[in-house]
């Protein structure tokens, strides 16, 4: 096991999963989660094309 530092800032071997995703079927419709390194596939209908969930947090950019 390697204790090396990578570019996430968390060393590996700490156990920290990353969180998953919210991802939407492009065919139908549900929900789905998937985490770094699954398939992109939906878990209903198998369909590939999915689409991210929007934020719920507003976002704010500064005008120039």
């Amino acid at each position: 096991m390697s204790y090396a530092a990578r570019p996430g800032g968390a060393p590996m071997g700490t156990g920290m999963r990353q969180p998953a995703v919210e991802y939407i079927c492009a065919d139908c419709s549900a929900v789905n989660e998937i985490r770094p390194r699954e398939p992109i596939r939906c878990r209903e209908c198998g369909h590939r094309i999915m689409y991210k969930k929007r934020t719920k947090h507003m976002l704010h950019f500064e005008a120039r």
